[in-house]
């Protein structure tokens, strides 16, 4: 807990010496790619090639003002090397604020992501996922099994990316209320 609050207090202090299975997996990516892998590997791969539409998004404006009201008291928006985390609580557990579970399968693997990338630093901690319109909460632990699934998306999430075009469009449920809508369907 101690180089968790160290790696956080300031921007200005430096981040401890990752471990060499952090610098050989290239943890690069962000808790956002994570999260876009399980929901669209296009909008995955037109995000990671800095096409970010989201900012101007209705429902990443309702997800940005829920996070800003819920939970006031804690400790927000920690950002450690490329990983921002909601929030954090005394002995080591970060949070994660989700509006809907609607893509539940993608909020516990970013929350996965930030346990790993802590992991390779030397801290172990737990997650908690949090749904504060549905008044639940989900505990999470990155077990052996877990750190190997994460081990097999991160690569998988590479071979996306590191493609020369976007990967073919795939209609999606979910496809009209996305920021990237026009740029696959019109």
């Amino acid at each position: 807990m101690r180089l968790l609050k160290r790696m956080i207090r300031s921007e200005n202090t430096e981040m401890p010496e990752p471990s060499t299975e952090v610098l050989s997996g290239g943890l690069v990516f962000t808790g956002t790619q994570v999260n876009y892998f399980f929901v669209c590997w296009r909008k995955l791969w037109l995000f990671s090639h800095y096409l970010d539409l989201e900012a101007d998004s209705d429902l990443v404006l309702l997800g940005r003002l829920l996070h800003e009201t819920s939970y006031a008291r804690k400790f927000k928006e920690v950002s450690i090397g490329r990983v921002k985390i909601d929030f954090l609580e005394r002995g080591g557990e970060i949070h994660e604020v989700k509006r809907s579970r609607r893509m539940e399968k993608a909020h516990l693997f970013q929350l996965l992501y930030y346990l790993y990338y802590l992991k390779g630093f030397g801290v172990d901690v737990k997650g908690v996922l949090h749904y504060p319109l549905l008044k639940r909460t989900v505990s999470v632990e990155l077990t052996e099994d877990r750190a190997k699934e994460m081990e097999s998306v991160l690569e998988e999430m590479r071979k996306v990316i590191s493609g020369v075009d976007p990967p073919q469009v795939d209609r999606k449920p979910y496809c009209r209320k996305c920021s990237y809508y026009e740029l696959c369907w019109c």
